[in-house]
Parts: C-alpha cells; sequence; structure tokens
C-alpha cells in the first residue's frame, strides 16, 4: 500500500538508538517553512524581519504547550499525564489550543512592542495555514484523521481514501482534504498579503478564522471517533471551530464597515492615505528601513527610503522608517482595527 511504500512498516527512523517520529519530523518542516514565509512578509509589509524573531521566539514555546494543554484537557486526561515523558511520547495535541495559545502571546507582545496586532496576524496567519497543512501528512504517516470507512473498490485509492493498516480497511483521507484546503487558503492570502497595501489591517487575519473555522466544522462530524475530543461528552474541537467560524465572519464583516465609515469606502480610503502599512514598524526604535525590493512601500513611496550605505555599522538592526519623526506622517495606515 501506499503507506509502506512511503514509510519503512512504521511511523519513526531510528538514529543511534533513538526512535525519531516522522510526525514530529514533518512538524518541525511545518514550522521551518512558516518561519520563512512569515519573515518574508514582514518585510514585504513594511516591517523588520528581526520583529518577527521576536515573536517567533517568545510566542512558539507558548503555542507548543497550550497545544498540548488543550489536547489533555478535553480529552479528559489526568493532569499527572498531561506532561509526562511517557504520555507525551505517546502524542496528544490539538491545533485549536496552539491558535489559541498563540493569539494570545502574540496579542501580548504586540502591547508590550506597540505593535498593531492585526497587522501582524495578517502576516502570521499565512505562516500558520502554511505549518498546518505540511503538519496534517504528519497524521498520515500515523495512519489517523480519517473519515469513513470505503466499501467501493472503485473508490479506494489515494488521496480520496487512505488505506489503514492496522484495520485493514480504506477509509476517506480527511487528513488530505484538509492539508489542501488549508494549503490553498494559505496561497491565496499570501498573495493577498503581498499584492494588497490598503486599509484596513485584519482582513487576512478575519479569513483565516473563516476558513480554518468552516473546513474544521466540516471535517470533524465525520471524522473516525477515536480522533474526535469528547472530554465530558462535548466534541470540544466542533465547539471551537464552529465559534471561529462565526468570530471571523463576524470581525470581517465588522472590520470592514468600520473602515467604509471612517475612510470612505470598504478598502483603502478616500480621505487620506489608503494604506495601512505606511509606517515602518521595527524591533527597536532605532532601527532604519532603507530602499529594497522585496518592501512593498518602498514603490509606492520611493522618496521616503534611502538608499542602504556602502558599509553599515555592526550591529545598526533593520532600517527605520525616515519620515517616522515628521509629525504629519499619517498613522492611521498602521492604526487602523
Amino acid at each position: 500500500m501506499l503507506n509502506s511504500l512511503l514509510w519503512p512498516n512504521h511511523s519513526y527512523i531510528e538514529i543511534f538508538g533513538i526512535q525519531i517520529y516522522w510526525y514530529a519530523i514533518i512538524i518541525v518542516i511545518g514550522m521551518l517553512a512558516a518561519f520563512a514565509v512569515i519573515s518574508l512578509l514582514f518585510k514585504r509589509r513594511n516591517m523588520s524581519p528581526d520583529l518577527f524573531l521576536t515573536f517567533f521566539v517568545i510566542c512558539l514555546p507558548i503555542a507548543i504547550v497550550t497545544t498540548r494543554l488543550f489536547y489533555c484537557i478535553t480529552d479528559g486526561m489526568p493532569i499527572t499525564e498531561w506532561f509526562s515523558f511517557e504520555s507525551i511520547r505517546k502524542g496528544g495535541l490539538s491545533i485549536v489550543g496552539g491558535i489559541i495559545g498563540g493569539a494570545a502571546s502574540v496579542a501580548a507582545v504586540c502591547y508590550f512592542k506597540k505593535v498593531n496586532f492585526l497587522r501582524v496576524g495578517d502576516c502570521v496567519v499565512v505562516g500558520l495555514l502554511l505549518a498546518q497543512s505540511i503538519g496534517r501528512w504528519g497524521n498520515f504517516v500515523n495512519q489517523e484523521v480519517y473519515g469513513g470507512l470505503v466499501e467501493n473498490p472503485a473508490l479506494q485509492w489515494f488521496p480520496l481514501a487512505v488505506f489503514i493498516e492496522g484495520k485493514g480497511e480504506w477509509h476517506y483521507a480527511f487528513f488530505f482534504y484538509e492539508s489542501m484546503a488549508t494549503l490553498t487558503a494559505s496561497i491565496l492570502l499570501f498573495l493577498n498579503a503581498w499584492k494588497n497595501p490598503y486599509k484596513p489591517n485584519g482582513v487576512n487575519s478575519a479569513c483565516y478564522f473563516i476558513v480554518y473555522g468552516l473546513t474544521r466544522s466540516i471535517m470533524e462530524p465525520l471524522r473516525d471517533n477515536t480522533f474526535i475530543l469528547q472530554g465530558g461528552g462535548v466534541p470540544w474541537s466542533l465547539v471551537f471551530s464552529l465559534l471561529m467560524f462565526i468570530a471571523g465572519v463576524t470581525w470581517l464583516v465588522t472590520l470592514l464597515l468600520l473602515n467604509r465609515k471612517k475612510e470612505g469606502k470598504l478598502f483603502g480610503s478616500l480621505r487620506e492615505d489608503p494604506y495601512g502599512i505606511t509606517r515602518f514598524i521595527g524591533d527597536t526604535k532605532d532601527e532604519v528601513a532603507y530602499k529594497n525590493d522585496i518592501n512593498i512601500m518602498c514603490k509606492i513611496y520611493p522618496e521616503r527610503y534611502p538608499e542602504k550605505p556602502p558599509k553599515e555599522e555592526k550591529g545598526s538592526g533593520t532600517p527605520k522608517h525616515p519620515s517616522d519623526n515628521v509629525e504629519n506622517e499619517n498613522q492611521e495606515g498602521d492604526a487602523q482595527a
């Protein structure tokens, strides 16, 4: 079967006698891909990549912990097993928990760094969707997150269905469906973040909650009961997925209506600077923004960005917007929520 062809009859590789699970390797690959994409979008959308590094170092560990906590709590796992080595080795993570912890930690860093949460979120959700898309292939390796039984031999082919060796049966390949849905959303939101500099900030973030909430709301009830979190008899993942979808739709509609009321149109502005990313945001106040081919605002306002000096003092940091000190610089582009 396809599973056996891709993996050597087990879900791990062994290095120096230590079993390293493919699931963990795939998750790490997803994290690295997300890091590269988000860092690139920070630079594209007039923010310092160093600023993203700060978010990454602080928020990633918190998200990992809450991913585990949400699973343990909603699965009814005894508290003594939450972080025991043996229990962790057996697995047990919930993406919903990571979203909650990640969003809360990003909001906290934004507050202390005085950074617009929605502007940051529009970049982060693109990488998050990409990481989730890649991570779902860990479920393929572990032979989990699949749907109902496929009894018709004509439908027993991958990627429509997946053969579960432990059961000797074909099941609908829900992991693949979700992986493709999140990958498609990631590409579309990346294009929006790359090409669209207009107000309001937060559109990508709202769309993330809509797409992911809707995808999981459809998939969760159809999954094999073995992989549904039902601590206390409540389908927690389904409940939170529905809440995410509702919150995303409400968020997006409110965001656009507020922008139209304030700026005269749904996207951009008829009154002042139409861009939501005009002001450069660095990791420190001393960072300087020089002209480069990636930053979209360098193309829109090339006169505001000086050429990078031939030699830059070591440790001088990432560039800062030269017009930040001009009092009449429009700040609403960044503050628009």
